[in-house]
C-alpha cells in the first residue's frame, strides 16, 4: 500500500517536472515561446519565396563561409532543387580557417552538421540560436570535442557563427518553418568559398586535404541543386554512397570503423567529376602562376564581414589562442582521389566511374559566450 502510494506519487511529480520542463527547445507549446520565436517572416521576404516558387515550408540548407564571412539559405523549389534564397552577412565568427579540434581553441566548426528541431532554443541568451550539433559523427571519430557551438545573435563570438539580432530572427525562422514535419536540415560549414582561386591560395594550409575533402560534398551540393546525403566511415566524410550493383545487403557505416564497399550515385558522380576535373586544371594554372600563397596563420581572432566594421569597430581581435597549424594533427590521404584525378577509387568500381540539448545561459564572460 504504502509502495504503491509511493510509485503513485514519484510518477505524479515525474509528469509535473516533464510538463515544467520540455525535452525539446522547439516542441514546446506556442503559447510559451517568446514572440521573437514565432513571429512570421517579413513581407519582402515572403514575397521572395513567392517569386523564387519555393514553399513557405519547404526544406532549407544553410551554408557557412567563414574567409567570406557570409551565410546562405539555400531553399527547394517546386522542381525539388534547391535554389540560393538569400545571402547574409556574418557579424562575428573566432578562431582561425580550419576545423574545431578541441573544448576552448576558439574554433568555429567546418565540416557538414544536421540540425534537428532539439537544436533550436527559442530562449538563447543569445536572442535565438540554433544549435549545430558539434561534434558530429566525424569530428567524434576523429576524437574532436567541443560544446555549445551555434549560428545566433547578440554579434558576439567564442566558437560559433554570430548574427546580428535582426539577422538570426529571419534566419531562425526559415529554420523553424523547414522543420515542419521533417526531421532536420543541413548545415555545411567551410573555411571559404571552395573554389581552384581560394584552394591555390590556401596549398600551404596544413588544412588543404581536409578542405579537398569537404569539397566533394561542395561539389555534389553545387552541381545536382540537391542536399547530399553524408556518411562516415575510416574516419572521414563519405557523400551520395549506396550499394554496389547486384548487392542486397543496406549499407552500414562505422565512423571510425572500415568502409563498407558502396558506389556513388552515377548520374551524381559524373557531374561532380567534370566539376572536380575542370577545377583541377584552373588550379594548375594558379600555382603555374605562382599566384601569392595565403598566410597559415592569421594572427587574428577570427572576422566579420566588411559590412559591419564600422558598427563593431573592436570586435575583431588579436588571437588568444597558439597558432592553430601548431596543434594540427594531419588526416591521411584521401584515399577516393584516384591518380587519374577522378572522384571515384577502387571502391567505386567501374560502374560509378561512369542528442543534443539547448544551449543553457553561459556565465564566465567572455570564454563562455557560446
Amino acid at each position: 500500500m504504502i509502495r504503491a502510494l509511493v510509485r503513485r506519487t514519484l510518477i505524479v511529480t515525474a509528469a509535473l517536472a516533464a510538463g515544467l520542463t520540455p525535452s525539446t527547445c522547439l516542441g514546446q507549446s506556442s503559447n510559451r515561446l517568446p514572440a521573437k520565436a514565432t513571429q512570421e517572416l517579413p513581407s519582402a521576404l515572403l514575397s521572395l519565396l513567392q517569386q523564387k516558387n519555393m514553399p513557405k515550408l519547404s526544406p532549407i540548407v544553410v551554408r557557412l563561409f567563414k574567409e567570406e564571412a557570409e551565410l546562405e539559405v539555400w531553399k527547394q523549389d517546386t522542381s525539388g532543387r534547391f535554389q540560393l534564397l538569400k545571402t547574409y552577412p556574418i557579424c562575428r565568427w573566432s578562431g582561425d580557417l580550419g576545423p574545431k579540434l578541441q573544448e576552448g581553441d576558439r574554433q568555429a566548426p567546418e565540416g557538414f552538421y544536421t540540425v534537428t528541431p532539439e537544436l533550436m532554443n527559442p530562449n538563447s541568451s543569445f536572442y535565438l540560436s540554433i544549435n549545430l550539433g558539434y561534434p558530429n559523427k566525424f569530428d567524434k571519430a576523429n576524437k574532436r570535442d567541443g560544446s555549445f557551438l551555434m549560428i545566433h545573435g547578440d554579434c558576439w563570438s567564442s566558437g560559433c557563427y554570430a548574427m546580428t539580432d535582426e539577422q538570426i530572427r529571419e534566419v531562425y525562422s526559415l529554420a523553424r518553418d523547414s522543420l515542419g514535419g521533417r526531421p532536420s536540415f543541413q548545415v555545411q560549414a567551410y573555411p571559404f568559398r571552395l573554389t581552384p582561386a581560394n584552394l591555390a591560395r590556401h596549398r600551404n594550409s596544413p588544412n588543404l586535404a581536409f578542405w579537398k575533402m569537404l569539397k566533394i560534398g561542395n561539389d555534389h551540393f553545387e552541381t545536382t541543386q540537391r542536399e547530399p546525403r553524408v556518411d562516415v566511415c575510416d574516419r572521414r566524410y563519405v557523400f551520395d554512397a549506396q550499394p554496389p550493383p547486384n548487392s542486397r545487403r543496406p549499407l552500414v557505416f562505422d565512423p571510425a570503423g572500415k568502409c563498407p564497399a558502396f558506389v556513388v550515385n552515377p548520374e551524381i558522380a559524373r557531374r561532380a567529376l567534370e566539376k572536380q576535373r575542370a577545377d583541377e586544371l584552373e588550379y594548375a594554372r594558379f600555382l603555374q602562376d605562382d599566384v601569392p600563397a595565403a598566410p597559415i596563420y592569421s594572427g587574428l581572432d577570427g572576422g566579420m564581414n566588411k559590412t559591419f566594421l564600422a558598427r563593431f569597430p573592436y570586435r575583431v581581435t588579436l588571437a588568444k589562442v597558439m597558432p592553430y597549424a601548431s596543434y594540427l594533427p594531419h588526416l591521411p590521404p584521401i584515399p577516393w582521389i584516384d591518380t587519374d584525378g577522378s572522384l571515384t577509387s577502387k571502391w567505386f568500381g567501374v560502374s560509378s566511374a561512369k542528442t543534443m540539448v539547448c544551449d543553457a545561459a553561459r556565465a564566465s564572460f567572455p570564454s563562455g559566450r557560446c
